[in-house]
C-alpha cells in the first residue's frame, strides 16, 4: 500500500496549477495570475488578432478596454511633440497589458496606443477588471505592481531618450523586440524605426547601414534581419537590463526570455496577420 506524503500532495498541486497556467492565453500576466484570480476574470476575456498599425487608443480617448498582448504581439504609446514628431515612450508585449491597468472612473488616453507588432491579443472590459479587483486584494496587488514595472520603464525611457546616442538607443529596441518576439527578423521598416526614436528617416537609414556594414543586422523588405544578436546586445545601453531587474524583482517571471520568445514566433506564425 503506498501513502501519499506531504511533499508528493505540494508536487501535485504545483504541478496542476502549472499546467493550468500554461492553457491560458500566452501573456505572462494573465499566466502569473492565481486561479482563483484568473477565474474572476477568465470568462469575460475575448481573443482578436489585430494587424500592425492597428489604432487602440488616440490621446483623449476613453479607455473602457484592457489589451494583453499575446505570444509576439507588441504595443507601442507613443506621444506627439508640439512640432508633430513622434517618440515611443514605451514597447509592451506579452509580460503586459494595454490601458487602464490601475485607474478607476472615467479615463482619457493620454498618448497614443497602436499595435506595433501583428498578433493575438486578448481584451477584457475595463469595468469587469474593476469588479474582480475589488473581490480580490491580490488580484488588486497583481495589476498595481504591474503599474510600478510600467512607471519604472516610462522613466528608464525618458532617461535613455535624453542621454543615449540614437545607435545605442537602435540596438536596445531592436534587442527589447527580439526578446519578445523570439524571433530574429524584427518586421519593421526604417521609417517606422525613425518615428519610434523621434529622429528624421535619413538618420535612422544611416544607422542601420552601419548597423549592417559591421555585419549585426541585414535588411529585407518590411524587416530587419538580425545576424550577430551578442554583437548588436554590446552597441545597446543598458536600459533593457534595468528594466528587466526591476519586473524581476516586483513580478518575478513575468518578463519575457528568450526560451519563452521561441514559443511566441511559433505562436505569432499561425494567428498573425
Amino acid at each position: 500500500m503506498k501513502f501519499t506524503t506531504g511533499t508528493d500532495l505540494l508536487e501535485k498541486m504545483i504541478f496542476a496549477e502549472s499546467t493550468a497556467a500554461a492553457a491560458r492565453p500566452q501573456n505572462n500576466l494573465l499566466r502569473a495570475l492565481r486561479p482563483v484570480d484568473y477565474a474572476l476574470i477568465a470568462s469575460a476575456l475575448e481573443a482578436a488578432d489585430y494587424p500592425a498599425r492597428h489604432l487602440l487608443y488616440n490621446p483623449g480617448d476613453h479607455v473602457g478596454t484592457v489589451y494583453f498582448p499575446c505570444g509576439p504581439s507588441l504595443v507601442s504609446y507613443v506621444v506627439a511633440s508640439e512640432d508633430g514628431r513622434e517618440v515611443e515612450t514605451m514597447l509592451v508585449g506579452r509580460e503586459g497589458a494595454v490601458g487602464g491597468v490601475v485607474s478607476r472612473g472615467n479615463l482619457p488616453a493620454f498618448t497614443r496606443m497602436v499595435v506595433q507588432f501583428a498578433g493575438p491579443f486578448m481584451h477584457l472590459r475595463l469595468d469587469v477588471l474593476e469588479a474582480a479587483k475589488e473581490r480580490s486584494t491580490t488580484l488588486s496587488g497583481m495589476f498595481a505592481r504591474y503599474a510600478d514595472c510600467m512607471l519604472a520603464q516610462m522613466m528608464q525611457a525618458a532617461a535613455c531618450n535624453a542621454t543615449h546616442s540614437i545607435e545605442q538607443r537602435t540596438a536596445k529596441w531592436i534587442v527589447s523586440a527580439l526578446e519578445r518576439t523570439g524571433d530574429t527578423a524584427v518586421p519593421l521598416t526604417q521609417e517606422q524605426l525613425a518615428a519610434m526614436l523621434g529622429v528624421g528617416r535619413s538618420y535612422a537609414s544611416r544607422v542601420i547601414q552601419s548597423l549592417r556594414r559591421e555585419g549585426l543586422l541585414q535588411t529585407r523588405r518590411g524587416a530587419l534581419l538580425v545576424t550577430n544578436r551578442s554583437a548588436l546586445e554590446a552597441k545597446s545601453c543598458l536600459c533593457n537590463e534595468q528594466v528587466k531587474g526591476h519586473f524581476e524583482a516586483v513580478l518575478s517571471g513575468v518578463y519575457p526570455t528568450e526560451s519563452e520568445g521561441n514559443g511566441a514566433a511559433a505562436a505569432g506564425s499561425v494567428t498573425a496577420r
